[in-house]
């Protein structure tokens, strides 16, 4: 590559590499570096009464050196924390030759090099604990600078905090900002809590295509693609609940899965088009038993976490023991506007939402304007966890209608912090009332709504066969992760969120 491309630092970096392939110094080597201890082991664990970590080996990112002539200080990273090691020049240059020293450590060896050291374990006057190291390997080369961050009486300067720059470039985020890594960690922690539950009650985890003929189980815009071979037109899928179902069909008391689905819309602080939903499919239950369940679920991922159910998020308090408040998305409505919705035709509906200043277009029937007006005017206002329950028909499209209320469907959102969680329905299992639900649904898309389920008739052959009462629920595991983690926005929760491709002397460049 051009060295004109390259900064002056770029450009030093890759006349160092060269000088250590010249010294016949590999610096990507390909043999295993056996690594004994981690620096939060050594730190949390070292005892200078004790004497352990007396045979140390470890290996980490250079994030810091103070070089002083025959002896130097620096500070390495692994994946566990930082800690400190003290080089000198005769302990790892006992003979004549202090090449290792004086050329390769002292001068040719860079801020975010990869280096593995061997020693042992000691305090320094400053009681700082330290690896004193007799023997040191270059690991990896880095010929690119990391951002420069220095630290001064704990408070940080200099550090990576364009979100841009981070979202786009995680992996020096990462690096710079390692208190990130514990969003991630406690992300992979909540899959893990809820997995745990699952499977103690014996439900299976299964897989389900990514790539479907139809895109069902919501209502959302799909993405689209072309497979050559059989010439037809396939969909990312917009959710996994019409096959889980089929599972229910099939013979399973208890499905899940961790999944990931697409879906063509906006992007905001809470949405991404890729996004991980968690389903389960438990038969023989109804949403009555979901809500305790969803209780349960949250509760314990709560405790795991963080061995509360009391957390933080932003400057609110917000309690996830149960239980939670439950209300109608009716008086729900009624409640915060004052309008009956029961008594209102879909034109009256749609008055309301112009005295209400609520945009609506023309393509929306009954069921979406009562939910945009509930999305407006109601949901922020449910900051602890509350239970939304029976949804208009015509938004809930595979879901049973109540038992006892006309009108309406046996479904629940839970609400926290004014944002959706979880959703959750009395599964639809009758056939007949499936396919004209489907049949409503191409109705609403022929008026124009580009949301409209498609009809999928082997899920309703399915049905045909049978499928036992069955309760049915999602939750959306980065808005959850947020929530536990205190995130802003669902880009700090997901570790390559989608953006928009960067150009670089007007070429654009779709892996950056």
């Amino acid at each position: 590559m051009d060295n004109a491309l390259h900064s002056e630092q770029e450009q030093i970096r890759r006349e160092s590499l060269s000088e250590l392939r010249k010294l016949g110094i590999d610096p990507y080597p390909a043999a295993e570096y056996h690594v004994t201890s981690g620096a939060k082991e050594i730190l949390e664990n070292y005892s200078a009464e004790k004497n352990n970590f007396q045979e140390v080996s470890l290996a980490g990112r250079i994030m810091r050196r103070r070089i002083m002539g025959n002896a130097s200080f620096a500070e390495i990273m692994d994946s566990s924390g930082k800690i400190q090691i003290y080089v000198r020049r005769d302990d790892v240059c006992p003979g004549e030759d202090k090449t290792m020293y004086n050329t390769v450590f002292k001068r040719l060896l860079d801020i975010g090099d990869i280096i593995g050291v061997e020693g042992h374990v000691f305090t320094t006057q400053m009681g700082e604990i330290t690896v004193h190291v007799k023997r040191f390997t270059l690991l990896c080369k880095s010929i690119r600078p990391l951002p420069v961050v220095k630290e001064k009486d704990g408070t940080l300067f200099d550090a990576v905090t364009d979100p841009e720059m981070r979202y786009r470039q995680r992996y020096v985020d990462l690096i710079v900002n390692p208190h990130v890594r514990d969003v991630f960690r406690k992300r992979t922690m909540i899959i893990q809590s809820m997995r745990e539950l699952f499977n103690s009650k014996g439900y299976l985890e299964v897989e389900t295509p990514v790539l479907q003929p139809i895109p069902g189980g919501a209502a959302a815009r799909p993405f689209i693609t072309h497979h050559n071979t059989l010439d037809m037109p396939l969909y990312l899928r917009i959710a996994n609940e019409l096959y889980l179902k089929r599972l229910i069909v099939g013979g399973f008391d208890g499905v899940y899965e961790f999944a990931k689905d697409f879906r063509n819309e906006g992007m905001d602080r809470t949405h991404n088009p890729e996004f991980t939903v968690m389903e389960i499919y438990v038969a023989y239950k109804d949403y009555n038993w979901m809500m305790s369940f969803t209780e349960e679920i949250i509760r314990k991922a709560a405790l795991d976490l963080h061995g509360t159910t009391d957390i933080e998020y932003g400057e609110t308090r917000i309690s996830l023991e149960p239980p939670y408040q439950r209300i109608s998305m009716t008086d729900a409505i009624r409640q915060h506007t004052g309008i009956d919705i029961g008594s209102l035709s879909e034109q009256e509906l749609r008055e309301e939402c112009q005295r209400l200043h609520i945009p609506v277009t023309k393509e929306m029937g009954k069921g979406k304007l009562i939910d945009q007006i509930f999305g407006e005017k109601c949901e922020h206002h449910y900051i602890q966890p509350t239970f939304i329950t029976d949804y208009p028909t015509e938004t809930s499209p595979l879901t049973k209608m109540h038992r006892s209320k006309p009108g309406v469907t046996e479904r629940f959102e839970l609400m926290i912090n004014g944002k959706e969680i979880a959703n959750a329905y009395s599964e639809l299992n009758d056939p007949i009332d499936q396919l004209e639900r489907f049949q409503d649904q191409l109705r609403l898309s022929e008026k124009g709504d580009d949301e409209a389920m498609f009809i999928d008739l082997d899920f309703v052959r399915a049905l045909e066969y049978g499928m036992p009462p069955t309760s049915g629920m999602g939750i959306g595991i980065d808005r959850l992760t947020m929530l536990l983690t205190n995130q802003p926005s669902i880009q700090d929760v997901l570790l390559f969120p989608q953006m928009k491709p960067e150009v670089h002397r007007g070429k654009v460049d779709n892996n950056e």
